[in-house]
């Protein structure tokens, strides 16, 4: 299953009551009405109601700039799947560009070399700070990243740089300088099934009051800034048709098509392919609008 954010926003820590019993992130209804239940291991068309192959997905892209790929950043099925997706890409002929939550903006420079093959697996952890800037294990991540290499697939990091997140969520939006504003659009906090879904995700007990207006508007500067450098790498290159932008992120970032995708459509018109990724040890209800497709790996 999805937990709730009892962790921390980059480092701001996020206690919450537990008198009422919280909301299900999964079966939340909004978007495409109805439920779903889904075994292990199946990837589920949402629209449909069907079981389908990696290989489906790839073809419900076409026509699409965009596939949203939500995971839980422990599972090492997830990102085996979100590579086998990458793969179904390059295989349906699309060029993928493969968008990164775990990395921030300064260290784009240092993302090349891997997907060129200049730099051993040892080289690009160390230059490219992955523990610095993410921290879970590399070799949970490692089937994505051989996809990249193989290919020699585009990568791009898409965070803001954590300092502006932790400020945000402690003093708001004010706390950014005009330099910091001026590299992300207007941050929009005004998307109630959005706060629903962060609400779900926190527990059903989000903070309240100006702390728990702070830490949402950090949740939003986070999507905001990955949906802005999304649209802007894609702005920096010729249009073809055959792009695809593959965003690997965090399920809460994805889910429901609230996040970086209802940003870059807000931005842009356009609608995505969204995967959502679970974990259970039995089969599972989630919401028909949860994405497009879903797929629930064994817990």
């Amino acid at each position: 299953m999805i937990p709730a954010l009892s962790i921390a926003i980059f480092g701001l820590p996020l206690p919450f009551p537990q008198e009422a019993p919280a909301p299900d992130p999964l079966t939340l209804q909004i978007g495409r009405p109805g439920k779903m239940s889904v075994s292990l291991e199946e990837i589920i068309d949402l629209r449909s109601g069907a079981r389908v192959l990696v290989d489906d997905i790839a073809v419900a892209s076409d026509g699409h700039r965009f596939v949203f790929l939500g995971e839980s950043h422990d599972r090492l099925a997830h990102h085996k799947m979100q590579a086998a997706v990458i793969e179904a890409l390059v295989k349906r002929g699309r060029d993928v560009v493969v968008g990164f939550e775990m990395f921030t903006r300064p260290v784009q420079k240092q993302l090349n070399p891997w997907t060129l093959g200049w730099w051993s697996e040892e080289e690009f952890i160390k230059n490219a700070d992955w523990k610095g800037q993410w921290g879970f294990d590399f070799a949970l991540y490692r089937p994505i990243f051989e996809a990249t290499k193989k290919h020699r697939l585009p990568m791009v990091a898409l965070n803001v740089p954590r300092d502006w997140v932790r400020k945000v969520g402690k003093d708001g939006l004010k706390a950014l300088t005009a330099e910091e504003q001026a590299q992300v659009p207007t941050v929009d906090t005004t998307n109630q099934f959005h706060r629903a879904i962060f609400g779900a995700l926190m527990g059903g007990h989000p903070p309240s009051g100006d702390r728990g207006e702070n830490i949402y508007s950090a949740q939003c500067l986070w999507d905001t800034g990955m949906a802005d450098s999304a649209l802007k790498y894609l702005e920096s290159m010729p249009y073809s048709s055959k792009t695809v932008f593959v965003v690997v992120a965090g399920s809460g970032h994805v889910m429901f098509n609230q996040a970086i995708n209802w940003r870059i459509e807000r931005r842009t018109g356009e609608r995505g392919i969204t995967v959502m990724m679970a974990e259970s040890d039995k089969p599972i209800s989630v919401s028909r609008g949860i994405g497009d497709f879903v797929y629930v790996s064994r817990g």
